[in-house]
């Protein structure tokens, strides 16, 4: 049990700076340079972001900690079943509803960057909390095991 409740706080811990990154930098360094660019820089970590190590955290962080949720009794089970919870609406549903179909505007042309940046950095940051949020019920989680 503990060992998958590490994994489950480095999952989360991933996710987290990951999503972090991206508000605190890679956004306001495409910000800064001509949106044609930006625009053409941004398609192209879309495409390359989707492999096996985003999808290892990204569908891993809230997996691991629902099966934590599981495995783990009384308080513990509580705080993992949260940041399972937490996790899944902050970050998959946000990614799902919102930033995906905005990265989908963007490769098609049909949103300008200008449009785009602001509101994708948005939700980004609410995904950014959200998973900090779960990285801390995860740390409940294993201090209540």
């Amino acid at each position: 049990m503990l060992v998958l409740a590490l994994i489950t706080l480095v999952l989360h811990g991933a996710l987290t700076g990951l999503f972090y990154a991206f508000s605190m930098s890679v956004m306001p360094g495409l910000n800064a340079i001509d949106p044609a660019q930006a625009e053409s820089a941004m398609r192209s970590v879309n495409q390359k972001i989707q492999n096996v190590w985003l999808f290892l955290v990204f569908i891993g962080s809230p997996l691991a900690a629902l099966v934590s949720g599981f495995l783990a009794d009384g308080m513990a089970a509580t705080w993992f079943f949260a940041a399972a919870g937490v996790n899944f609406v902050g970050s998959f549903l946000v990614t799902v509803a919102i930033n995906v179909p905005m990265n989908n505007a963007l490769d098609a042309g049909t949103m300008a960057f200008k449009d785009y940046s602001p509101r994708w950095t948005a939700f980004n940051t609410l995904r950014t909390v959200a998973c900090a949020a779960g990285l801390v019920l995860v740390g409940l989680g294993l201090t209540a095991l």
